[in-house]
């Protein structure tokens, strides 16, 4: 029986494992529709390029940073040398339970997608070996502390210690409040503030394909229900509340998000419904597994219709946040995070009771004092990083490749090719890839020429 129960486990996380990979091309398509024509192939570039550098750290040291015994035993840093190289997880465990190595794997991805998120505050104007570069300085020295923070727990037997957050705290972050979405979002702040606006800020091109947005938004939504669900680790109940949870907030998000718009703009819009199921599902996040399906309702409604407030906020204080990193993630995954410690539910999976429901201001303390110290420390070292890419590579591309485009500049390649090239071989010959080469490179030059006039 116990081993039926492990075998079912372990297919339920490989489903979400999957799940969750998709969220990869997901965010893709959902942040390079976002953008204009001319910098869409970038956008999507730098989700791949983070993605690539995050997965080798991971499988060097990461996973042993993040989930390895705490050092020292102060919940701060995992020991970085006990997993190196993850050949310790090839073994199959002695107990029935899930193997490590998908634990890693599903881990893996949390940490590709948290660095991920921060490049849509970014769009339009970073070096793209500049962003690579961030990325790896970045997940070391930010996402792998503050996730052992909040997913390394104490073992049963106290022979491996885990995170303070988790353990030493007790404040409740299902999936990644904090560790993914306040993370990438201060992150996200931080940058923008070192990088820079946009030359043509605040006056942005509009979002140059909003079905490829929209089709990204429902491949995320897709991917959210492993990395929700697969946090619970198991095939079982907490796991089914969890989707449930999810879903509701969805729901509730896209409705709230366009019920403001319709108030303040007089239309709902593709763009909002988008944004708004993003929102909630941020919010939702560390929030599922302690809340009923109503307080999965009002989370995901609140994040809707706050998120929607939240993003004009770049305009009226001047900070040049491209796709609402800081809008969506960090004041939604202040939202959720908080408002565990007023719904949370005993009747839930995690068990625990907030304000509303006879807690008493306990929960929500430790809510807040968890929300405070990853801003804090998010924030300081992600602008440290930045200053330091400033002033020894550089973080910004030339002005003049800023105007022409990120896709031709960074990359040599446009995203859609709007005129028809011919070769025309005459003869038997062999056809000369000079010529082909040269003529590629003129049909690129007239369609980012043409691109530019309009």
């Amino acid at each position: 029986m116990e081993q039926a129960l492990a075998a079912a486990d372990t297919a339920w996380l490989l489903a979400a494992f999957t799940f969750v990979a998709l969220m990869i091309p997901g965010l893709a398509l959902f942040y390079g529709g976002m953008v204009s024509i001319r910098n869409s192939l970038n956008m999507m570039m730098m989700t791949f390029g983070s993605f690539a550098v995050v997965g080798v750290l991971w499988v060097l040291f990461g996973y042993s940073t993040v989930l390895g015994n705490s050092l020292g035993g102060l919940g701060i840093l995992g020991d970085p040398l006990e997993f190196v190289g993850l050949g310790q997880l090839l073994e199959p465990s002695a107990e029935p339970g899930l193997p490590p190595a998908l634990v890693a794997g599903f881990q893996m991805l949390f940490a590709a997608i948290t660095v991920a998120l921060i490049s849509g505050a970014l769009a339009d104007r970073i070096k793209f070996g500049a962003w690579m570069l961030f990325a790896g300085l970045w997940v070391t020295l930010v996402y792998f502390p503050v996730a052992h923070w909040v997913f390394a727990f104490d073992s049963d037997d106290g022979s491996v210690v885990g995170g303070w957050i988790a353990n030493t705290l007790g404040a409740i972050d299902f999936a990644g409040g904090t560790a993914v979405h306040i993370n990438a979002g201060i992150a996200a702040l931080a940058m923008v503030l070192v990088l820079g606006k946009r030359h043509a800020f605040p006056n942005m091109p509009r979002p140059h394909n909003l079905p490829l947005t929209l089709l990204g938004a429902g491949i995320l939504l897709f991917g959210w229900f492993g990395f929700n669900g697969g946090s619970a680790l198991a095939a079982d109940n907490a796991a089914s509340v969890v989707v449930l949870n999810t879903v509701a907030a969805a729901c509730a998000g896209i409705c709230g998000w366009l019920l403001v718009e319709r108030v303040r703009e007089g239309r709902p819009t593709s763009l909002g419904a988008a944004s708004g199921l993003i929102a909630a599902l941020v919010a939702i996040t560390p929030a599922c597994g302690a809340v009923s399906p109503i307080g999965a309702l009002l989370i995901g409604a609140a994040a809707g219709a706050l998120c929607c407030f939240a993003v004009s906020l770049k305009f009226r204080l001047g900070y040049d946040d491209a796709l609402d990193v800081v809008g969506i993630h960090l004041v939604g995954g202040i939202l959720g995070t908080l408002l565990i410690g007023l719904l949370a539910t005993e009747d839930a999976p995690n068990g625990v009771a907030g304000l509303f429901y006879g807690g008493g201001l306990g929960l929500l303390g430790k809510q807040a004092l968890a929300v405070v110290v990853v801003l804090a420390y998010s924030f300081t070292v992600t602008w440290l990083i930045a200053k330091a890419i400033q002033v020894t590579i550089g973080l910004r591309v030339r002005p003049e490749d800023e105007h022409e485009g990120l896709d031709v500049t960074e990359h040599g390649e446009t995203a859609y090719v709007t005129e028809t090239m011919a070769v025309t071989v005459t003869g038997s010959g062999p056809v000369d890839p000079a010529a082909v080469a040269d003529a590629a490179e003129a049909l690129a030059t007239r369609v980012a020429t043409t691109e530019q006039r309009t």
